[in-house]
C-alpha cells in the first residue's frame, strides 16, 4: 500500500469512529425527551398558576369600591329619642371608606315633603319650614369591635323662616342647629353593641342659663344598649334603650328636666325582593319615656 493510500484510509478509519460514537443510545434519547417534556409542563402550569393569580388579584381590586352611595325614604325621622322630622322625609348619604374599611368620611343629608310651622321673630306669623339637614360624620374602627365616630350634626330647618341668618359653618351656642357629637361603640357579641356619645362645646342649646345669665356647658352624654333577639332567613329583630344625662348640668340636650330613660323599643328588619331587585326595609317602634311620645319608623333604603 503505497503512502497516499494509507493516509486515506486511515481518514476514513477515522470518520467512521467519530460517527460511532456521536451516536447516543436510545435509552440516553428517551430520557432527554422525557426532561424536556417535563419541562415544558411544568412551564406551562407555572404560568396558568400566574394568570390565575393575577385574574383573583384584579376580582379582589374590583370588589373594592372607595365610594358608595345611599337613599333612604322614611314616613318621618327619629334620632335618640327625637322625632326630629313628624312627616314623610328624604334622605341620602355618600361616603368614602378605605380599601381596609378602618376609615370612613361621609355626608348624610335630608329633606322634607311638608313643612312644619314657625314663627318669624319679626312679624311674628307662623310660617311652614321644610326640614333640611347636611351633616358631615367621619370613623375610626379600631377592630371589628370597637369603633370612634364624630358626626357634625347641621339641620338648619326653619333658620330663615324664622328671620335668622343662616351661617352653615357656624357653632355658636345660641345658633340652635349646629352640634358636633363625638361617640365610641363597642360590639360585645356579635348581636349587641353598646354606644356612647357626647355632646361637645354646649352646641345648638346643649347648655344651662345659669341664675346671673350665664351659659354653663351640659356635655350631654347618650347611652344605648341595641341587641338583635331573632333572625330567620333574611328577617331579624333588635331591641334597644337609652338614656340620656349631665354631670354639670340639670337640664340636657334630650331633657328638660335632669337626666332620663328617652329611648326605648325595637326595630323590625326583612328584605323585599322584587324579581331581582331587593329593598331592605326597617320598621321601628319608638317610645321616649321622658317626652311621653311613642311613635312607629318605616325606613325603606332605596340603594
Amino acid at each position: 500500500m503505497n503512502t497516499l493510500t494509507k493516509y486515506f484510509s486511515a481518514q476514513n478509519s477515522l470518520h467512521a469512529t467519530s460517527v460511532t460514537t456521536a451516536v447516543m443510545p436510545k435509552q440516553n434519547v428517551s430520557f432527554i425527551y422525557k426532561v424536556i417534556c417535563v419541562s415544558l409542563f411544568l412551564i406551562a402550569t407555572l404560568n396558568t398558576l400566574k394568570a390565575q393569580t393575577t385574574e383573583v388579584t384584579e376580582t379582589i381590586e374590583d370588589d373594592y369600591k372607595a365610594f358608595t352611595a345611599n337613599a333612604h325614604l322614611k314616613n318621618m325621622h327619629t334620632w335618640h329619642g327625637f322625632v326630629v322630622h313628624p312627616s314623610a322625609v328624604f334622605a341620602a348619604s355618600l361616603e368614602y371608606n378605605t380599601r381596609n374599611s378602618k376609615f370612613t368620611f361621609g355626608v348624610w343629608g335630608g329633606s322634607s315633603f311638608s313643612g312644619v310651622d314657625v314663627e318669624n321673630y319679626n312679624t311674628g306669623e307662623t310660617v311652614s319650614a321644610s326640614y333640611k339637614e347636611f351633616s358631615i360624620y367621619t370613623k375610626y374602627s379600631f377592630s371589628d369591635r370597637f369603633f370612634i365616630e364624630a358626626v357634625s350634626h347641621n339641620n338648619y330647618t326653619g333658620v330663615e323662616e324664622r328671620g335668622d341668618e343662616l351661617h352653615y359653618w357656624s357653632y355658636d351656642k345660641t345658633q340652635g342647629y349646629n352640634f358636633v357629637d363625638i361617640s365610641l361603640g363597642y360590639n360585645v357579641s356579635p348581636n349587641t353593641l353598646l354606644y356612647f356619645a357626647t355632646i361637645l362645646g354646649g352646641g345648638s342649646g346643649d347648655y344651662e342659663i345659669k341664675s346671673d345669665g350665664r351659659l354653663e356647658d351640659s356635655w350631654t352624654h347618650y347611652f344605648e344598649v341595641k341587641s338583635k333577639v331573632w333572625e330567620k332567613g333574611d328577617s331579624n329583630l333588635s331591641v334597644f334603650a337609652g338614656g340620656a344625662w349631665s354631670f354639670i348640668t340639670d337640664k340636657t340636650f334630650y331633657t328638660e328636666g335632669s337626666g332620663n330613660l328617652i329611648n326605648v323599643g325595637a326595630t323590625f328588619g326583612k328584605d323585599i325582593h322584587l324579581g331581582t331587585y331587593k329593598l331592605p326595609v326597617e320598621l321601628t317602634a319608638m317610645w321616649n319615656p321622658e317626652q311621653e311620645k311613642t311613635v312607629l319608623q318605616l325606613d325603606l333604603m332605596l340603594f
